[in-house]
């Protein structure tokens, strides 16, 4: 009776430990949290939100390296890196997984992936996950799109077929960066990531 009781008592738990992580999700509208936060980049410079904001906004990315949608989306993170620069919005893509650094996620590792990509963005490490667990990120890739006030506009991801970009309907991002710049409504503010969890510290 007491060990049903003691598995109850930890499902709650974790319940509830689930839904406090769900609260902590950004909503549109919400201004970007952890602006002044230093960062470390793959070249090994400080850099934080704020400075890397341009007029129109920025636009936040969570990745990695060893998570296969991550590969499968990575030609439209460049192209989404593009489109951002021509429309002057900063990106920053970020990478959490502090789990599994010694397993293909260090600095090192990303620096090299980057290299072998042509990675045409800022790549930096979430050290303990901390910006991802302020913005209520669950996923990589997971993205995050502010305007030039640093107000949420679009969450989520980044199209919605990550096997076949030609295959693809909606294309989320590219259309919410496109509305920002041109200052028109963004018809779909919200998507449902799908990725990799994140290897959040246990």
């Amino acid at each position: 009776m007491k060990s049903l009781k003691f598995i109850s008592l930890f499902i709650l738990l974790a319940v509830a430990s689930m839904e406090v992580n769900a609260q902590r999700s950004l909503s549109i509208g919400d201004e970007a949290p952890m602006l002044d936060h230093s960062v470390e980049d793959i070249n090994g410079r400080s850099i934080t939100l704020s400075q890397t904001a341009q007029q129109n906004g920025i636009l936040v990315v969570f990745s990695c390296n060893t998570c296969p949608l991550v590969s499968r989306w990575e030609d439209r993170i460049k192209a989404a890196a593009n489109t951002a620069r021509l429309n002057n919005i900063g990106m920053l893509v970020l990478n959490p997984n502090e789990r599994i650094r010694e397993r293909g996620e260090s600095l090192s590792d990303m620096k090299r992936r980057a290299t072998k990509q042509t990675y045409n963005f800022l790549y930096a490490s979430d050290k303990d996950h901390v910006i991802a667990d302020a913005f209520g990120a669950t996923r990589t890739p997971e993205v995050f799109l502010f305007d030039g006030s640093l107000k949420l506009v679009y969450k989520g991801s980044i199209d919605d077929n990550a096997n076949n970009a030609s295959a693809v309907k909606n294309q989320y991002l590219e259309d919410a960066i496109q509305a920002l710049a041109s200052g028109t409504e963004i018809e779909v503010k919200r998507s449902t990531p799908k990725g990799c969890p994140i290897k959040r510290n246990e």
